[in-house]
């Protein structure tokens, strides 16, 4: 193997480069929220969170934690000038209203035509996490996916159909791996980026579903 997967953090830096100035942006749980720390001073972003927070910003300092300031991860944050804390109601409706410009969710599967699923495995003894993944699904403008290409176990998260159940049908708008950015498109899955040393051959046998080359 001749090339290295993105961390966790190289993920979040790298969808921070794609969230355009002005954007108002939910930030789903876990490697997501990691987005809120590599966003340029320069872009005025408007991070939501579905437990009531709008214009939040990074984490703060341990000796600045304020516990009635968290996101849906119950992680600290902090509020930027002009930012906001609400009812959950009144978030949810930002969601389910078309309000958000982009969601930024991890995913358990993504489906060649958009689909995806993120909130329960079908396994009898798995723990189901709906959250506010489905109205995110449905009601921000664009969706954007992070996530590993597969599994643990080495199985494809990508795939031609999903075997799990769906937050959301024909969702998703762009995927950005551990080792590629790929958008989802009405002709296919078009690779736009792939790391360093990794051949087209290569990821391709590591994804469920037919690719479309950089370029193509």
């Amino acid at each position: 193997m001749s090339y290295t997967k993105l961390t966790r953090d190289q993920i979040a830096e790298r969808v921070a480069q794609d969230i355009p100035d002005g954007a108002y942006v939910n930030l789903g749980i876990g490697l997501p929220t990691k987005i809120s720390s590599y966003l340029p001073a320069d872009k005025d972003v408007f991070l939501h969170s579905e437990n009531g927070l709008l214009a939040f910003g990074p984490p703060p300092s341990e000796d600045n934690r304020d516990p009635e300031l968290i996101n849906a991860g119950k992680e600290f944050v902090t509020l930027l000038d002009g930012g906001a804390f609400f009812h959950h109601g009144d978030s949810f409706a930002m969601m389910r209203g078309g309000h958000l410009d982009i969601a930024v969710l991890g995913a358990f599967q993504v489906a060649a035509n958009g689909d995806l699923a993120n909130w329960h495995t079908g396994a009898p003894d798995a723990i189901p996490a709906v959250g506010g993944a489905m109205d995110l699904a449905v009601g921000a403008k664009k969706v954007f996916i992070t996530t590993d290409h597969v599994t643990k176990k080495g199985e494809p998260k990508i795939v031609s159909k999903l075997s799990y159940p769906a937050t959301g049908l024909s969702c998703v708008d762009r995927i950005y791996t551990d080792l590629c950015v790929i958008d989802v498109t009405t002709e296919g899955l078009k690779v736009l980026e792939m790391v360093d040393g990794l051949s087209f051959e290569e990821l391709q046998s590591m994804t469920g579903a037919i690719l479309l080359p950089m370029g193509s």
